[in-house]
């Protein structure tokens, strides 16, 4: 059996001891590991505490500036945003592991299809992914609530949909690399079948590809969430958003600039994250650029 393939890292990169400590020496990957942790605590703790209730109005404290009490303020309804900025954190995670799984689910299954069988079903396969580019998710977003009106439910398909031609090449494109290898020859000479070797060979070596792809689509489908729930398309009253924070918060950009500064904080800071913590992982899962340093 030859040596894994150097276009393609492997999950098994993992568990090289020197890959931890690479890891803790590069900035893009601690970085970004850091803010994603903070997106993933602060969603961790919406759920079991927040200073304030998210869904009570109290208009006799609307717009207060941040002070002990409301710690970055209160809304035009007299919701405290720290809050809001919490819960709509889970608003976020979940649209983006729901609609990345789906994509990564699909999209790879179809990847591995296309590449297992070749001729006339990757073709089909490819050209499929062609054709589901050209509808971006804002705009399957917008064609599913007119046929079944707005919501996050259709938020979520709208983004995995998206997702999944995006998958589908990235899969495909790996896996042929994978089936070129003399290795992949030798397992068909024992007598293994396409979906042995799919499964036992190839699936195991491109694991660390789909590993940094779905970071950066995880920050994607937070952006789409946020436009999505800017538009009204997305989570609905009463659920926090921050894509609807920044709606409600347009209006009182000169009254209450504060209002759009901290949702669209929290949306830089969390695309950033995610997208430095999949630029590391490229670096520290590619062979070449790890012998490299």
């Amino acid at each position: 059996m030859s040596a894994l393939p150097t276009t393609v890292p492997s999950a098994a990169a993992f568990k090289v001891p020197g890959f931890w400590r690479r890891a803790l020496h590069h900035r893009s990957f601690t970085i970004g590991a850091v803010l994603t942790l903070a997106l993933l605590l602060a969603a961790g703790i919406s759920l079991v505490w927040t200073p304030w209730s998210p869904y009570e109005m109290d208009m006799a404290h609307k717009l207060m500036k941040p002070d002990g009490s409301h710690w970055l303020g209160t809304d035009t309804y007299g919701r405290d945003v720290a809050s809001l900025l919490l819960v709509g954190a889970r608003a976020s995670i979940l649209v983006g592991v729901i609609a990345v799984g789906i994509g990564l689910t699909v999209g790879t299954a179809l990847g591995l299809l296309a590449a297992a069988r070749r001729g006339w079903v990757e073709e089909a396969i490819m050209r499929f992914a062609d054709f589901s580019m050209a509808f971006p998710a804002i705009l399957s977003a917008i064609m599913l609530t007119a046929v079944f009106g707005a919501g996050i439910v259709n938020a979520i398909i709208a983004i995995g949909i998206y997702n999944i031609p995006t998958f589908a090449r990235i899969t495909r494109a790996s896996a042929n690399a994978i089936w070129s290898r003399e290795y992949i020859a030798a397992a068909r000479a024992c007598g293994k079948g396409p979906f042995a070797i799919t499964m036992q060979h190839v699936l195991p070596n491109i694991s660390a590809v789909l590993i940094v792809q779905i970071t950066i689509r995880f920050a994607i489908a937070i952006l789409a969430e946020a436009a999505l729930s800017y538009l009204g398309l997305g989570t609905q009253p009463p659920q926090p958003s921050w894509g609807r924070m920044l709606a409600e918060a347009q209006t009182m950009m000169f009254q209450a600039p504060l209002l759009a500064v901290f949702p669209g904080l929290a949306i830089a800071l969390a695309v950033l994250g995610l997208n430095l913590l999949g630029d590391g992982l490229r670096d520290l899962l590619d062979p070449r650029l790890a012998r490299a340093r």
